[in-house]
């Protein structure tokens, strides 16, 4: 899934997708990009960019290629949500569609010189524009809402909430937690991933040619640092009391302080270069404690997350951009953009007898625009998909794995028994159009088997 994800992302993004991000000429004749020169520029404000296509007239490869990154964890951020019970093929579909047309529109909105959200040109929306430096909601939220969307019209996998018989007759909903393969793999993925966020966040400033870009990579990358630290030691205490309270046992759950780290890297994208550090250690707390609150609440909703993708990415990524309004720190603001006629509403508090919300209101404005584009667009393309029989994967292949309904080999091993494997065979051979007659069953295997052993 992942190799389908960043092969489908990266064709895609190549064919169009840059295109409709960054594709547009402004009046100055040249492409514009987020590249900060720390000089607002004149350009038309466009919906959608028009040039470009298949990176025709592009001269910096190095930018397509860092913008291809980001355009891949979008997408990537899906296929961990919808783990053990999707298609193979839908994970090619709906990242292809992903990365060439719903992600590239919100990045033409908020980080190119021509959109309508943009704080790069010399009118933006409410005289800043949005801000969001790396990310937290041009992919974070955008990742996790389609995350959301899918995970609610896919279902929740085989046993995941169970329904039970209460002694007054009525049925009384249990979530069954289902247990992560290796917390090794996952403590290993969560190191990964930390290191990577430092390019990630530091290197959105996109140079670091003089002493002042220099500065703000490095102001980044601290920021990373503490958010991430803050957030993984949070969650894990915040865990660790309440399971005291509900248990009376106290219970340090590795998962929740991994989780919180991820939540506290999401919650600080949006603001690295411009927060302070003890801010950073703020934004990383709080996005670990609306990570526990929002895992909590999935569950009582119904929706299955297979690893939580949800509450890290779209909790973390709506308060890193509300962050960057409350917090934004206006000498960091002239570093990056030139001025600070509208800095953090934390900043701007009390002076003059008033304050200054012009920055929270504009990224709440694109946070607003962001969740209704990614839903108007990907409710439509999930539902087609499930329509059309492409997205839920057949309940026996769900069982078994997902690995042999894709032509891999598999052995019988524990509760997957030799008839299983069978049944699935005749089954694939079926859709291939093939029908042995003499290996015919009379019970499907819905009947046969219990789909919780």
């Amino acid at each position: 899934k992942n190799l389908l994800d960043s092969c489908g992302a990266g064709l895609a993004f190549f064919s169009v997708g840059y295109a409709f991000a960054y594709g547009n000429r402004g009046d100055d004749g040249r492409s514009n990009s987020a590249i900060y020169t720390g000089e607002p520029v004149e350009a038309i404000t466009t919906f959608i960019g028009n040039g470009n296509f298949f990176l025709i007239g592009v001269e910096n490869y190095s930018f397509w290629l860092y913008q291809f990154t980001f355009a891949a964890t979008a997408a990537t951020i899906v296929a961990g949500t919808l783990a053990e019970r999707c298609q193979m093929v839908a994970y090619l579909l709906y990242s292809t569609f992903l990365t060439a047309f719903v992600y590239p529109v919100i990045v033409h909105a908020v980080w190119s010189a021509n959109g309508f959200l943009t704080p790069l040109t010399t009118n933006p929306l409410f005289g800043v524009g949005m801000i969001d430096f790396a990310g937290s909601g041009v992919v974070h939220v955008t990742g996790g809402f389609t995350s959301l969307i899918a995970s609610k019209i896919l279902g929740p996998r085989k046993g995941r909430f169970d329904e039970r018989k209460s002694q007054t007759g009525s049925t009384l909903e249990v979530a069954k937690k289902i247990e992560g393969h290796s917390s090794s793999l996952q403590a290993l993925g969560t190191f990964i991933l930390w290191f990577g966020w430092y390019g990630f966040n530091a290197g959105s400033i996109h140079q670091v040619s003089t002493e002042n870009y220099a500065m703000i990579a490095s102001l980044a990358a601290v920021s990373t640092t503490l958010g991430a630290a803050s957030g993984c030691v949070t969650a894990l205490g915040v865990s660790a009391l309440l399971s005291l309270r509900r248990t009376g046992d106290v219970n340090w759950n590795l998962s929740d302080g991994l989780n919180g780290c991820l939540a506290g890297l999401v919650g600080i994208t949006g603001g690295c270069g411009m927060f302070e550090p003890w801010v950073s250690v703020l934004v990383g707390s709080i996005a670990s404690l609306l990570y526990l609150s929002s895992s909590e609440l999935l569950v009582k909703l119904r929706i299955d997350d297979a690893v939580d993708a949800i509450p890290v990415h779209l909790s973390g990524g709506l308060w890193g951009v509300i962050a960057v309004g409350f917090f934004a720190s206006p000498r960091r603001l002239i570093d990056i953009y030139g001025h600070a006629n509208h800095p953090g509403w934390f900043y701007s508090f009390g002076n003059n007898g008033g304050s200054d919300a012009s920055l929270l209101a504009a990224n709440c404005v694109g946070l607003l625009f962001i969740l209704a584009w990614v839903f108007f667009t990907m409710t439509p393309f999930f539902l087609l998909l499930s329509f059309c029989g492409w997205f839920r994967a057949d309940s026996l292949e769900e069982i078994i794995g997902l690995d042999p309904g894709s032509g891999n080999e598999y052995q019988a091993t524990g509760n997957v028994t030799s008839e299983h494997l069978e049944i699935l065979r005749q089954q694939l051979d079926q859709r291939s159009g093939f029908v042995n007659e003499d290996a015919q069953t009379e019970a499907t295997h819905d009947d046969k088997f219990d789909i919780n052993a």
